[in-house]
């Protein structure tokens, strides 16, 4: 999938997320940094390629992203995994309460949103032709559905005409289905 497909599906993720089990607490500060979280976690799988998005964000992240690059073996190796998913988390697990304010972002919630971000990718990246090797360091590749001729070509016909304006429409559709959730999530920010 492309970067855009990635970030709309960890923002129809994280709404997913919100309206089944909307937090009890929530401000401006936090909300924002979870969206911003959403969104690297998004793209955190990809830092295997110097190219990704991510590191046109970093000052001299292209270096970094290459050098990086290296060390994860290829594209869809460890970063694409269950193991990758339980060091992502363990490093946000130690950096995040480090790196926020407690009293003014909730770092738990700003975790969770990376986190749904980074699952959300790989679970997306699972519908490709590619598939993904979840089972890492086993390299077999895992896709849904399991037969790879059924499965999308990234940045082609379906991501770009299906997939993508699909994941807008279901996005309109659990807002105006949720919207007391949501009306309530809006008036927590607020307070």
């Amino acid at each position: 999938m492309t970067a855009r497909t990635h970030d709309l599906v960890a923002f129809a993720s994280l709404l997913t997320v919100a309206s089944i089990i909307p937090p009890a607490e929530l401000n401006f500060s936090t909300t924002v940094t979870c969206l911003v979280g959403s969104v690297i976690g998004a793209l955190a799988p990809d830092m295997d390629q110097a190219t990704n998005r991510l590191w046109d964000l970093l000052p001299a992240g292209n270096i970094i992203g290459r050098i990086l690059r290296n060390l994860m073996l290829r594209h869809r190796t460890i970063s694409h995994s269950l193991l990758g998913i339980f060091i992502f988390y363990k490093i946000l697990d130690f950096a995040i309460p480090r790196l926020l304010n407690p009293a003014y972002v909730n770092g738990q919630l700003v975790i969770a949103a990376i986190m749904i971000g980074l699952v959300s990718h790989i679970v997306s990246d699972m519908f490709t032709k590619e598939g993904v090797p979840i089972l890492f360091p086993i390299t077999v590749k895992v896709g849904i559905p399991p037969f790879e001729a059924l499965r999308i070509t990234t940045g082609k016909f379906v991501e770009n005409f299906l997939v993508f304006p699909g994941v807008l429409a279901y996005i309109f559709w659990l807002v105006v289905n949720r919207r007391e959730v949501f009306v309530s999530l809006v008036k927590l920010i607020q307070s």
